[in-house]
């Protein structure tokens, strides 16, 4: 089986482009809703941030106050590393534990990945995708899905490695600025490429 690793920027059509790949009959796993799960009430991981970030990185029902810890972390790079060595260790481990467990024959999976090269584990997987778009489109799109001015959309890009370096380490890239059908026809031809494999 291959296991292929999907990733890009925010707001780069990651999600559309994994759900893509689900219709076309590929597993796949998110690894933001692993990263959910991973600082559920009653996890390891939300004690560790409420112990490095304080109460105030909490909600008065006690869930993780993902508002407030986005504007300690976006602006505080060290704060960021250290959540992410909090989260990133047990999102691996489960998807790990989900590769070992996708049922015998199939010809492959995909991981939805997010910061895949920031975290340095594109080693793990037979082929990375990336999702990329123009800046300006990825700026557009962060300040319409997050409810962000230009200076808060451009600061959560910039966290991440530039798009273009990403595109430039894929073994396949899906461009999502041109339209639906483009963005499908695109997703179809990797789909192919990779079953040929």
């Amino acid at each position: 089986m291959l296991r292929v690793a999907l990733t890009g920027g925010i707001a780069t059509g990651k999600s559309y482009c994994t759900a893509a790949f689900a219709r076309l009959g590929v597993p796949v796993i998110d690894a933001d809703l692993l990263a959910r799960e991973a600082v559920a009430p009653g996890t390891r991981g939300l004690a560790a941030i409420a112990s490095r970030f304080g109460a105030g990185a909490l909600a008065p029902d006690g869930t993780l106050d993902r508002p407030a810890l986005a504007k300690i972390v976006f602006s505080d790079s060290r704060a960021r590393a250290d959540l992410e060595a909090i989260v990133h260790p047990d999102v691996y481990l489960r998807i790990r534990e989900w590769f070992a467990n996708i049922p015998a024959g199939t010809r492959l999976a995909i991981a939805d990945i997010p910061l895949l090269f920031e975290t340095g584990q594109q080693h793990e997987f037979d082929a990375v995708i990336v999702c990329a778009c123009s800046p300006a489109e990825q700026v557009k799109r962060v300040m319409a899905r997050n409810g962000l001015s230009d200076a808060d959309a451009r600061a959560r890009i910039d966290a991440q490695l530039a798009i273009d370096d990403k595109a430039a380490r894929a073994d396949y890239v899906i461009w999502t600025d041109r339209g639906f059908v483009e963005t499908d026809a695109q997703v179809r031809t990797v789909f192919e490429l990779l079953n040929a494999l």
